[in-house]
């Protein structure tokens, strides 16, 4: 187990003492709190917060020493986490603890990242946001071997007669313009189904 020297996950003064006082009621010595993320990479990942007894955490697991608790960070979670933050505000109902981890569905990249990585995420931090309104989506199948990212539209896309447009104006435009390197965009939806299209 190592100590996180910088800390990717930043967790509020409030939060500490919120999860401070949840942590005493559980009447265990030494009891900490455990952050992952389950499904990253995916639509469906969700950042979770998790009692941890002693003895519970993984010899991998990132230790986050706080003021008020100490918190495990799971290794494999750890590019998810990043820039993620705890807090927690009171109002009348007696509060809400937040989590906002803006990399658990896709890690932060760089110019360095692998070219179908930096695909996936402007597909799943810009595009993908504006689609949801539609129901739609749009998911990288493969990259080819001359840089053309081959592309399926799900949900209200599928089907949609707009979906020429949302390609060519939107989606192609946004790919080429951010990703030089990028040769082409190629569409392999079965547009012929139309059962949940947005029209």
């Amino acid at each position: 187990m190592t100590e996180v020297n910088s800390p990717v996950v930043t967790v509020s003064e409030s939060a500490q003492k919120y999860l401070a006082n949840l942590l005493e009621r559980q009447n265990v010595e030494g009891m900490s709190v455990r952050m992952f993320v389950t499904q990253p990479g995916t639509r469906y990942a969700e950042t979770c917060l998790a009692y941890c007894r002693p003895g519970e955490e993984a010899e991998t697991d990132e230790l986050l020493e706080l003021e008020h608790i100490r918190v495990y960070l799971e290794h494999n979670s750890l590019p998810y986490l990043e820039e993620a933050e705890v807090d927690f505000q009171e109002d009348k109902m007696g509060g809400q603890l937040t989590i906002k981890a803006p990399n658990a569905k896709m890690p932060k990249v760089s110019e360095d990242s692998p070219l179908p990585d930096r695909v996936n995420y402007i597909l799943m931090s810009e595009i993908n946001p504006g689609l949801a309104a539609h129901g739609g989506e749009v998911s990288l199948v493969e990259m080819t071997e001359d840089s053309v990212a081959v592309l399926r539209f799900g949900g209200g896309c599928q089907g949609c007669s707009a979906v020429d447009i949302t390609l060519k104006q939107g989606v192609e435009k946004t790919l080429m313009e951010r990703l030089p390197e990028l040769r082409g965009i190629r569409d392999v939806t079965d547009h012929s189904q139309t059962e949940n299209a947005y029209m």
